[in-house]
């Protein structure tokens, strides 16, 4: 398998292998790479295997990640996702040691990315990473964790920003946090947006817009956050179905 840079000059024409490619995901296709678009001028990076499946890293200096984190001269791994029939081929250590090698070669620090005290549906899995050296740095609630790869010895190690440490979510209601780094999101948050609005359910939906506010949020994972009443629900990207489950389950809103 060869692997593909994906930059500014071949965007257009290359296979997102994150994003669904039929007619039906088309806008999640344009929202992802309109966002990639304008992320290359910051440094990202998006390697791919040749194959049309879900096999590339995309990781960007984690000055500029759309994270709230410390974590300067590292570089931020956004994801990392091998799945299909191409798992368990060795191609997440081959992606891992490209952002390694161009990492060093750029100067940096080391590897940070957010993970989870256990595997978790669009959070890298630990312990793949820690098998792979990477250590713990930081924890914020309700399970995140912060996993670092250090390229020398006494360096200052990655930690959350205090913003995540506050979890000062005041507004009542259902509040949805999101950006378009995930492609699926554009998808779903229009269908939990018109699920909420046919139901007169209050959501309030806010959407990352740039690096800086993403920088400055309450929840580490910016992609998508769910809260009730300033509790913490959901980093799940979820379609309308499973909306309703979490209200019928949690006993927010009774249906008739």
């Amino acid at each position: 398998m060869e692997i593909v840079d994906v930059n500014i000059d071949n965007i257009d024409k290359e296979h997102i292998c994150c994003a669904i490619s039929d007619k039906k995901g088309e806008f999640q296709v344009l929202s992802k790479k309109s966002w990639l678009k304008d992320r290359f001028k910051e440094g990202i990076v998006f390697k791919k295997g040749d194959v049309r499946g879900k096999v590339f890293i995309e990781y960007i200096p984690a000055e500029n990640a759309w994270c709230p984190i410390i974590a300067n001269e590292y570089m931020f791994i956004n994801c990392l996702w091998v799945s299909g029939k191409y798992k368990g081929q060795g191609i997440s250590n081959i992606l891992l040691e490209e952002c390694i090698n161009d990492s060093k070669e750029k100067g940096k620090k080391g590897l940070v990315i957010l993970s989870s005290n256990k595997k978790r549906p669009y959070l890298a899995d630990s312990k793949y990473l820690k098998y792979k050296g990477f250590i713990l740095a930081d924890t914020a609630n309700p399970y995140y964790e912060l996993l670092y790869l250090p390229f020398e010895k006494d360096i200052d190690i990655p930690k959350f920003k205090e913003s995540v440490k506050v979890e000062d979510i005041n507004e009542s209601g259902f509040v949805l946090y999101y950006s378009n780094q995930c492609p699926f999101t554009s998808k779903y948050v229009s269908m939990v947006k018109e699920f909420a609005e046919e139901r007169d359910i209050q959501l309030n939906i806010i959407k990352y817009e740039s690096k800086e506010q993403a920088q400055n949020s309450n929840t580490p994972f910016t992609t998508y956050s769910l809260y009730y009443n300033g509790q913490f629900i959901t980093h799940e990207i979820l379609n309308d179905k499973k909306f309703e489950d979490i209200f019928i389950s949690k006993k927010y809103i009774n249906f008739k």
